[in-house]
Protein backbone atom coordinates (compact mmCIF):
# COMPACT_ATOMS: atom_id res chain seq x y z
CA UNK A 1 0.00 0.00 0.00
CA UNK A 2 1.26 3.49 -0.84
CA UNK A 3 1.78 5.89 2.04
CA UNK A 4 1.00 8.92 -0.12
CA UNK A 5 -0.59 9.01 -3.56
CA UNK A 6 0.20 11.67 -6.17
CA UNK A 7 -2.63 13.95 -5.09
CA UNK A 8 -1.64 13.76 -1.43
CA UNK A 9 1.98 14.58 -2.29
CA UNK A 10 0.77 17.58 -4.27
CA UNK A 11 -1.45 18.66 -1.36
CA UNK A 12 1.56 18.44 0.96
CA UNK A 13 3.50 20.69 -1.41
CA UNK A 14 0.56 23.11 -1.44
CA UNK A 15 0.43 23.31 2.36
CA UNK A 16 4.21 23.64 2.59
CA UNK A 17 4.48 26.46 0.03
CA UNK A 18 1.60 28.30 1.69
CA UNK A 19 3.55 28.35 4.95
CA UNK A 20 6.82 29.31 3.27
CA UNK A 21 5.61 32.19 1.15
CA UNK A 22 3.48 33.69 3.95
CA UNK A 23 6.37 33.32 6.41
CA UNK A 24 8.84 34.93 4.01
CA UNK A 25 6.64 38.03 3.87
CA UNK A 26 5.47 38.30 7.45
CA UNK A 27 8.76 37.74 9.27
CA UNK A 28 10.17 40.88 7.59
CA UNK A 29 7.59 43.02 9.38
CA UNK A 30 8.74 44.61 12.64
CA UNK A 31 5.78 43.64 14.88
CA UNK A 32 5.95 39.96 13.92
CA UNK A 33 7.65 37.34 16.07
CA UNK A 34 10.79 36.02 14.38
CA UNK A 35 11.45 32.34 13.66
CA UNK A 36 14.09 29.91 14.91
CA UNK A 37 15.03 28.44 11.53
CA UNK A 38 18.82 28.40 11.47
CA UNK A 39 19.56 29.21 15.12
CA UNK A 40 17.79 28.75 18.42
CA UNK A 41 17.11 32.23 19.77
CA UNK A 42 15.48 32.20 23.20
CA UNK A 43 14.01 35.70 22.93
CA UNK A 44 11.98 34.60 19.90
CA UNK A 45 10.51 31.74 21.96
CA UNK A 46 9.77 34.12 24.84
CA UNK A 47 8.00 36.48 22.45
CA UNK A 48 5.92 33.62 21.04
CA UNK A 49 4.84 32.54 24.53
CA UNK A 50 3.88 36.10 25.43
CA UNK A 51 1.62 36.17 22.37
CA UNK A 52 -0.21 33.09 23.63
CA UNK A 53 -0.55 34.74 27.03
CA UNK A 54 -2.21 37.80 25.49
CA UNK A 55 -3.65 36.67 22.13
CA UNK A 56 -4.55 39.38 19.63
CA UNK A 57 -6.29 39.49 16.25
CA UNK A 58 -2.99 39.08 14.41
CA UNK A 59 -2.09 35.81 16.18
CA UNK A 60 -2.60 33.68 13.00
CA UNK A 61 -0.16 35.93 11.14
CA UNK A 62 2.29 35.69 14.04
CA UNK A 63 2.09 31.89 13.89
CA UNK A 64 2.85 31.90 10.16
CA UNK A 65 5.79 34.19 10.85
CA UNK A 66 7.23 31.83 13.49
CA UNK A 67 6.31 28.40 12.11
CA UNK A 68 5.86 28.94 8.36
CA UNK A 69 9.46 28.10 7.50
CA UNK A 70 8.76 24.48 8.49
CA UNK A 71 7.42 24.02 4.98
CA UNK A 72 11.08 23.41 4.08
CA UNK A 73 11.30 20.08 6.00
CA UNK A 74 8.10 18.99 4.26
CA UNK A 75 9.71 19.58 0.87
CA UNK A 76 12.84 17.73 2.00
CA UNK A 77 10.68 14.83 3.13
CA UNK A 78 8.90 14.76 -0.23
CA UNK A 79 12.26 14.83 -2.03
CA UNK A 80 13.44 11.75 -0.15
CA UNK A 81 10.11 9.99 -0.57
CA UNK A 82 10.00 10.72 -4.29
CA UNK A 83 13.58 9.60 -4.94
CA UNK A 84 12.94 6.16 -3.50
CA UNK A 85 9.63 5.79 -5.34
CA UNK A 86 11.25 6.71 -8.66
CA UNK A 87 14.72 5.20 -8.49
CA UNK A 88 14.37 2.26 -6.10
CA UNK A 89 10.77 1.17 -6.58
CA UNK A 90 10.01 2.65 -9.99
CA UNK A 91 12.85 0.94 -11.78
CA UNK A 92 14.42 4.10 -13.22
CA UNK A 93 18.17 3.66 -13.68
CA UNK A 94 20.68 6.49 -14.04
CA UNK A 95 24.43 6.58 -13.67
CA UNK A 96 25.79 8.92 -11.01
CA UNK A 97 26.76 11.72 -13.38
CA UNK A 98 23.53 11.45 -15.40
CA UNK A 99 21.51 11.55 -12.19
CA UNK A 100 23.26 14.65 -10.85
CA UNK A 101 23.19 16.41 -14.21
CA UNK A 102 19.48 15.76 -14.76
CA UNK A 103 18.55 17.04 -11.31
CA UNK A 104 20.75 20.10 -11.63
CA UNK A 105 19.09 20.92 -14.94
CA UNK A 106 15.64 20.53 -13.37
CA UNK A 107 16.50 23.14 -10.76
CA UNK A 108 18.59 25.50 -12.87
CA UNK A 109 15.91 27.00 -15.19
CA UNK A 110 13.64 27.79 -12.23
CA UNK A 111 16.45 29.31 -10.23
CA UNK A 112 17.84 31.30 -13.17
CA UNK A 113 14.47 32.74 -14.20
CA UNK A 114 13.66 33.80 -10.65
CA UNK A 115 17.14 35.13 -9.90
CA UNK A 116 17.32 37.29 -13.04
CA UNK A 117 13.78 38.63 -12.59
CA UNK A 118 14.43 39.38 -8.92
CA UNK A 119 17.76 41.09 -9.66
CA UNK A 120 16.03 43.48 -12.07
CA UNK A 121 13.22 44.27 -9.63
CA UNK A 122 15.71 44.61 -6.77
CA UNK A 123 17.77 47.12 -8.77
CA UNK A 124 14.68 49.24 -9.52
CA UNK A 125 13.34 49.32 -5.94
CA UNK A 126 14.72 50.85 -2.73
CA UNK A 127 17.07 48.79 -0.56
CA UNK A 128 18.90 47.15 -3.43
CA UNK A 129 21.39 44.38 -2.71
CA UNK A 130 25.00 44.62 -3.87
CA UNK A 131 26.11 41.23 -5.16
CA UNK A 132 29.75 40.32 -5.59
CA UNK A 133 30.90 38.24 -8.54
CA UNK A 134 31.58 35.24 -6.29
CA UNK A 135 28.06 35.49 -4.84
CA UNK A 136 26.50 35.51 -8.31
CA UNK A 137 28.57 32.57 -9.52
CA UNK A 138 27.89 30.62 -6.32
CA UNK A 139 24.14 31.19 -6.67
CA UNK A 140 24.16 30.12 -10.32
CA UNK A 141 26.07 26.94 -9.45
CA UNK A 142 23.90 26.35 -6.34
CA UNK A 143 26.93 26.31 -4.04
CA UNK A 144 26.26 29.57 -2.23
CA UNK A 145 25.19 27.70 0.92
CA UNK A 146 28.82 26.72 1.44
CA UNK A 147 30.13 30.29 1.63
CA UNK A 148 30.60 32.19 4.91
CA UNK A 149 27.93 34.54 6.26
CA UNK A 150 24.96 33.01 4.40
CA UNK A 151 22.48 35.36 6.12
CA UNK A 152 23.84 38.34 4.19
CA UNK A 153 25.12 36.95 0.89
CA UNK A 154 22.15 34.79 -0.15
CA UNK A 155 19.75 37.27 -1.69
CA UNK A 156 16.91 36.78 -2.19
CA UNK A 157 16.95 34.66 0.94
CA UNK A 158 14.72 31.72 -0.11
CA UNK A 159 17.01 30.75 -2.99
CA UNK A 160 19.35 29.01 -0.57
CA UNK A 161 16.97 26.06 -0.92
CA UNK A 162 18.23 25.32 -4.43
CA UNK A 163 21.70 24.63 -3.03
CA UNK A 164 20.28 22.53 -0.21
CA UNK A 165 18.24 20.45 -2.64
CA UNK A 166 21.26 19.79 -4.82
CA UNK A 167 23.24 18.72 -1.76
CA UNK A 168 20.68 16.10 -0.68
CA UNK A 169 20.60 14.75 -4.24
CA UNK A 170 24.37 14.29 -4.10
CA UNK A 171 24.20 12.63 -0.68
CA UNK A 172 21.42 10.31 -1.81
CA UNK A 173 23.10 9.17 -5.01
CA UNK A 174 26.60 8.75 -3.56
CA UNK A 175 25.82 7.39 -0.09
CA UNK A 176 22.23 6.17 0.29
CA UNK A 177 20.99 4.93 -3.09
CA UNK A 178 19.85 1.29 -2.74
CA UNK A 179 21.85 0.96 0.48
CA UNK A 180 20.66 -0.77 3.64
CA UNK A 181 18.30 1.43 5.67
CA UNK A 182 20.93 1.53 8.41
CA UNK A 183 23.03 3.89 6.30
CA UNK A 184 20.21 6.42 6.22
CA UNK A 185 19.47 6.04 9.94
CA UNK A 186 23.17 6.40 10.83
CA UNK A 187 23.50 9.56 8.74
CA UNK A 188 20.40 11.05 10.36
CA UNK A 189 21.84 10.36 13.82
CA UNK A 190 25.28 11.71 12.87
CA UNK A 191 23.86 14.94 11.46
CA UNK A 192 21.72 15.43 14.58
CA UNK A 193 24.73 14.89 16.84
CA UNK A 194 26.74 17.46 14.87
CA UNK A 195 23.99 20.01 15.54
CA UNK A 196 23.86 19.04 19.21
CA UNK A 197 27.56 19.89 19.51
CA UNK A 198 26.56 23.53 19.00
CA UNK A 199 24.65 23.59 22.30
CA UNK A 200 27.05 26.11 23.88
CA UNK A 201 26.25 28.68 21.17
CA UNK A 202 22.69 28.07 19.96
CA UNK A 203 22.75 31.52 18.29
CA UNK A 204 26.25 31.09 16.90
CA UNK A 205 27.67 30.97 13.39
CA UNK A 206 28.34 27.21 13.48
CA UNK A 207 24.72 26.09 13.92
CA UNK A 208 23.64 28.78 11.45
CA UNK A 209 25.88 27.49 8.66
CA UNK A 210 25.10 23.85 9.44
CA UNK A 211 21.38 24.44 9.04
CA UNK A 212 21.83 26.21 5.72
CA UNK A 213 23.29 22.95 4.41
CA UNK A 214 22.29 19.30 4.15
CA UNK A 215 23.41 18.41 7.68
CA UNK A 216 20.56 20.52 9.00
CA UNK A 217 18.04 18.94 6.62
CA UNK A 218 19.02 15.29 6.85
CA UNK A 219 16.40 14.35 9.45
CA UNK A 220 13.26 15.07 7.34
CA UNK A 221 15.01 13.95 4.15
CA UNK A 222 15.96 10.63 5.76
CA UNK A 223 12.43 10.15 7.07
CA UNK A 224 11.20 10.47 3.49
CA UNK A 225 13.64 7.79 2.32
CA UNK A 226 12.77 5.39 5.14
CA UNK A 227 8.99 5.81 4.92
CA UNK A 228 9.09 5.18 1.17
CA UNK A 229 11.09 2.00 1.69
CA UNK A 230 8.88 0.66 4.47
CA UNK A 231 5.49 2.06 3.49
CA UNK A 232 4.09 -1.45 2.91
CA UNK A 233 4.46 -2.18 6.63
CA UNK A 234 2.34 0.88 7.49
CA UNK A 235 -0.73 -0.29 5.59
CA UNK A 236 -2.81 -0.95 8.73
CA UNK A 237 -2.30 2.55 10.11
CA UNK A 238 -2.43 4.67 6.95
CA UNK A 239 -6.17 4.33 6.43
CA UNK A 240 -7.15 4.43 10.11
CA UNK A 241 -8.56 7.88 10.83
CA UNK A 242 -8.41 7.37 14.58
CA UNK A 243 -4.70 6.61 14.37
CA UNK A 244 -4.14 9.59 12.06
CA UNK A 245 -6.05 11.88 14.41
CA UNK A 246 -3.88 10.68 17.30
CA UNK A 247 -0.70 11.23 15.27
CA UNK A 248 -1.93 14.71 14.37
CA UNK A 249 -2.63 15.73 17.98
CA UNK A 250 0.58 14.22 19.39
CA UNK A 251 2.64 15.83 16.63
CA UNK A 252 0.98 19.20 17.10
CA UNK A 253 1.71 19.15 20.84
CA UNK A 254 5.27 18.02 20.16
CA UNK A 255 5.89 20.83 17.64
CA UNK A 256 4.67 23.42 20.13
CA UNK A 257 6.49 22.06 23.20
CA UNK A 258 9.69 20.95 21.46
CA UNK A 259 10.12 24.44 19.99
CA UNK A 260 10.82 25.82 23.47
CA UNK A 261 14.19 24.16 24.10
CA UNK A 262 17.36 23.87 22.00
CA UNK A 263 17.76 20.12 22.46
CA UNK A 264 14.20 19.25 21.50
CA UNK A 265 14.03 21.96 18.80
CA UNK A 266 16.40 19.85 16.70
CA UNK A 267 13.71 17.15 16.42
CA UNK A 268 10.79 19.42 15.50
CA UNK A 269 11.15 18.71 11.73
CA UNK A 270 10.35 15.03 12.36
CA UNK A 271 7.07 15.95 14.05
CA UNK A 272 6.36 18.53 11.36
CA UNK A 273 6.47 15.73 8.79
CA UNK A 274 4.19 13.50 10.87
CA UNK A 275 1.81 16.40 11.50
CA UNK A 276 1.48 17.19 7.80
CA UNK A 277 0.99 13.58 6.73
CA UNK A 278 -1.74 13.07 9.31
CA UNK A 279 -3.36 16.39 8.39
CA UNK A 280 -3.56 15.43 4.72
CA UNK A 281 -5.02 12.03 5.59
CA UNK A 282 -7.73 13.75 7.67
CA UNK A 283 -8.61 16.49 5.19
CA UNK A 284 -12.14 16.39 3.75
CA UNK A 285 -12.31 15.76 0.02
CA UNK A 286 -13.49 19.26 -0.91
CA UNK A 287 -10.28 20.82 0.46
CA UNK A 288 -7.95 18.54 -1.47
CA UNK A 289 -8.56 20.11 -4.87
CA UNK A 290 -7.54 23.73 -4.05
CA UNK A 291 -4.49 22.55 -2.11
CA UNK A 292 -3.60 20.18 -4.95
CA UNK A 293 -3.80 23.12 -7.37
CA UNK A 294 -1.55 25.14 -5.05
CA UNK A 295 0.86 22.22 -4.91
CA UNK A 296 1.09 22.09 -8.70
CA UNK A 297 2.06 25.78 -8.62
CA UNK A 298 4.44 25.37 -5.65
CA UNK A 299 7.72 25.49 -7.59
CA UNK A 300 6.68 28.62 -9.48
CA UNK A 301 5.38 30.25 -6.29
CA UNK A 302 8.69 29.55 -4.58
CA UNK A 303 10.65 31.09 -7.44
CA UNK A 304 8.61 34.27 -7.83
CA UNK A 305 7.48 35.15 -4.29
CA UNK A 306 10.70 37.06 -3.43
CA UNK A 307 9.99 39.31 -6.43
CA UNK A 308 6.46 40.23 -5.35
CA UNK A 309 7.59 40.55 -1.72
CA UNK A 310 10.14 43.22 -2.65
CA UNK A 311 7.41 45.20 -4.43
CA UNK A 312 4.56 44.98 -1.94
CA UNK A 313 6.19 44.74 1.49
CA UNK A 314 6.59 48.55 1.80
CA UNK A 315 2.78 48.76 1.97
CA UNK A 316 2.66 46.47 5.00
CA UNK A 317 5.68 48.13 6.58
CA UNK A 318 3.87 51.42 6.24
CA UNK A 319 1.11 50.15 8.51
CA UNK A 320 -1.38 48.58 6.10
CA UNK A 321 -0.34 45.02 6.92
CA UNK A 322 -3.34 43.23 5.44
CA UNK A 323 -3.47 45.43 2.33
CA UNK A 324 0.13 44.64 1.44
CA UNK A 325 -0.29 40.97 2.32
CA UNK A 326 -3.37 40.48 0.13
CA UNK A 327 -1.72 42.22 -2.82
CA UNK A 328 1.37 40.04 -2.29
CA UNK A 329 -0.68 36.82 -2.24
CA UNK A 330 -2.70 37.67 -5.35
CA UNK A 331 0.32 38.95 -7.30
CA UNK A 332 2.42 35.94 -6.31
CA UNK A 333 -0.18 33.43 -7.49
CA UNK A 334 -0.79 35.25 -10.79
CA UNK A 335 2.93 35.65 -11.45
CA UNK A 336 3.50 32.00 -10.55
CA UNK A 337 0.96 30.96 -13.18
CA UNK A 338 2.86 32.99 -15.78
CA UNK A 339 6.21 31.60 -14.63
CA UNK A 340 4.87 28.06 -14.83
CA UNK A 341 3.82 28.60 -18.45
CA UNK A 342 7.27 29.93 -19.31
CA UNK A 343 8.97 26.98 -17.62
CA UNK A 344 6.73 24.47 -19.42
CA UNK A 345 7.54 26.04 -22.76
CA UNK A 346 11.23 25.93 -21.90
Amino acid sequence: MTLLNRTECSVLRGIAILGIFLHNFLHWLGPMVKENEYQFIQRNVDRLMSLFGEPSADLPLQLFSFFGHYGVPVFLFLSGYGLVKKYEKGGVEEKVWAFLKSHFMKLFPMMLLGFVAFAMVDWMTPGRHHWTLIDILAQLTMTINLLPDPDHIIWPGPYWYFGLTMQVYVVYRLLLYKRHWGWTAALMVLCTIIQMLCFAEPEGDAINRIRYNCIGGMLPFGIGLLLARFEDKLSLTIGNRTVMATVFMVSLLAVMSFSLNFWTWLFVPAFIVALHIAFVKLLPQFLLRPLDWLGVLSSAIFVCHPITRKIFIPISRGGAVLDGLVLYIVATIVLAMLFQRLLKKQ
